[in-house]
């Protein structure tokens, strides 16, 4: 009794030191995993940089992808020459009035969704689109595809698609605040002028490059310059007397990209019905902002 008294307290110091261990063993395992991961990051540490200016090539390789073989190297492609650049530069009174002669035709820009079935000539659309191809591209890539869609079955097939998820939208997606805000402008989901217009013009920007050695190529900054190259497109066709409505169908895009048979690397960012207004045409009165609310000088 008197030996088993004495190794009491010994054995409850053993059992705790043992615990201890237990306990602690995880912490520093789990503390080096860390160390070690961390320092294998940052051997490989670059700076943050903008989700549009990440290099595709790069998320290839962590996916197992062969970086080598799908992505082209910027190497592989030729230097660009520069040339010489002597743009017309006018007057400061001629400069003040082209300036406000543009403004005053901008400016009765209107989205309208009343547009005649009347037959627009296709040089003019195909002139609208190339005006639209002169936009700024990321690393001069172009990422747009411009699809132009003047087939009556197929007009209606994409209005079928549309109606369809727009109707979900307004009724579930989308909420009362949305709806609410849209109905002062007397919208919903029937969008009878997407069998009315002569053309539809969908836009869809390239997420990355396809050559014609089968190769891919990064483009950057895809989507901001694509909606650069829409809004010339709105502009130009302003210019020639036509009307349009920005349209961005809400979760139809792969179905319309399937439809048009458009490759996988495309995703659609905008619909535009294209022609006349209508004869009985009507748009809301709605007011701009003046320019003190939209221009800070500095």
């Amino acid at each position: 009794m008197a030996l088993l008294s004495v190794l009491t307290p010994v054995l409850a110091v053993v059992l705790c030191l043992v615990l201890g261990y237990m306990l602690l063993k995880p912490r520093e395992t789990e503390t080096t995993a860390r160390k070690t991961e961390g320092a294998s990051k940052s051997k490989n540490f670059r700076p943050w940089v903008d989700q549009d200016l990440q290099d595709d090539t790069e998320n290839t390789a962590r996916e197992g992808g062969k970086k080598d073989d799908d992505w082209v190297d910027s190497n592989e492609e030729e230097d660009c020459p520069h040339v010489p650049y002597s743009p017309t530069r006018y007057p400061v009174d001629t400069m003040l009035q082209r300036s406000e002669d543009f403004y005053a035709l901008l400016n009765q820009r209107r989205s309208l969704r009343f547009i005649s079935p009347e037959p627009v000539p296709r040089e003019v659309i195909d002139n609208v689109i190339r005006t639209a191809g002169t936009a700024p591209s990321g690393a001069h890539t172009e990422p747009w595809t411009f699809v132009v869609v003047s087939d009556l079955e197929m007009k209606h097939q994409i209005r079928q698609i549309v109606e369809a998820e727009e109707e979900v939208n307004y009724r579930q997606r989308m909420g009362d605040k949305w709806v609410n805000d849209l109905a002062k402008i007397s919208t919903n989901w029937i969008k009878e002028y997407l069998d009315v217009a002569p053309y539809l013009v969908l836009i869809f920007k390239q997420t990355y490059g396809i050559l014609p050695n089968g190769k891919k190529k990064t483009h950057y900054y895809n989507e901001i310059s694509v909606s650069i190259s829409c809004g010339i497109l709105l502009a130009a066709l302003q210019n020639v007397g036509l009307v349009t409505v920005t349209s961005t169908p809400l979760n139809c895009g792969p179905q319309l990209r399937v439809l048009l048979k458009r490759p996988t690397n495309e995703k659609l960012l905008m619909l535009l019905p294209v022609g006349y207004p209508a004869s009985d045409a009507t748009v809301p009165n709605l007011k701009r902002k003046p320019l003190d609310d939209i221009i800070v000088h500095i």
